[in-house]
């Protein structure tokens, strides 16, 4: 999982975690009940967020860098111990790794279709599915959410947590959106973008920021796609027969110099003026 020091007489003096996974979100330094040395080395590494606890409560946040865990850089521990001097006994605190990288192609379905209404056809059952990325933004609210007691957590959980929200509200992200399901396929990376502001205000309850959103396929009901099938249709044979009307008009209006009588009639060529 990482690389951990453990320093002689069971004391702390060496904290870092070298992450060998790509699905790690939050991982918990193993302590082993050991105490940690008064100005033990502390390593945060880029795309990394340390955040320290004490019996339950929240203490200090590490960006990335190196850092000495004494008082003059503690100011929350050290208030939470109630150490009015400076210490300079070894101490135990809860050390939590987060990982604020971005987390890619996660994945997002609905598993039963959810109920939009459109203004042609009323209410549709649709069934959608994509992908997301997200990445943890606030750590504290993160790890009180997700964590808790547990020492390691892995996107897959989170991500289940976060599908749920949005096949939740997808039906009213749609319908915010006021794109007609007839123009969705056209209209994917619009949509996306409108929905994104709807799931974001529930993935901030979790510390967490929604990046890309992707649309990737909707489906419709198997007779709404029987109307737009015939639709379809009707419209390729309008097209054909206006198509066949030009020709016609044009082929007797080539002809009108060889049938002077024609302009007389009530025919194709009825109105023509030739000069």
């Amino acid at each position: 999982m990482g690389l951990f020091d453990f320093i002689k007489n069971e004391f702390i003096e060496v904290i870092e975690w070298v992450d060998d996974t790509p699905d790690t979100v939050i991982y918990k330094f193993p302590d082993k009940g050991n105490k940690i040395n008064n100005g033990a080395q502390l390593t945060v590494r880029e795309s990394q967020v340390v955040v320290l606890m004490n019996e339950g409560e929240f203490g200090d946040v590490y960006i990335p860098g190196r850092h000495e865990l004494t008082t003059k850089n503690m100011p929350i521990i050290t208030t939470l111990k109630s150490w009015k001097y400076l210490f300079d006994s070894p101490f135990k605190v809860d050390i939590y790794y987060v990982s604020t990288k971005q987390f890619t192609n996660l994945k997002w379905g609905t598993s039963n279709p959810v109920i939009v209404r459109d203004k042609e056809f009323g209410q549709v059952r649709l069934r959608s599915f994509g992908s997301y990325a997200v990445r943890v933004i606030d750590p504290k609210k993160f790890i009180k959410e997700f964590a808790g007691t547990n020492p390691w957590v892995r996107i897959d959980i989170v991500s289940e947590q976060l599908r749920n929200i949005i096949v939740s509200k997808l039906s009213e992200g749609l319908a915010e959106a006021n794109i007609s399901i007839l123009d969705l396929a056209a209209n994917f990376t619009e949509i996306g973008e409108k929905l994104k502001p709807v799931f974001q205000k529930e993935f901030d309850v979790w510390g967490i920021e929604l990046g890309q959103f992707y649309i990737e396929n909707v489906s419709l009901p198997e007779e709404v796609e029987k109307m737009l099938d015939k639709t379809t249709q009707l419209n390729m044979l309008n097209n054909k027969l206006n198509q066949f009307n030009q020709m016609q008009g044009g082929i007797a209006i080539e002809n009108l110099p060889n049938n002077p009588g024609a302009a007389g009639t009530g025919g194709i060529g009825a109105g023509v003026v030739v000069t």
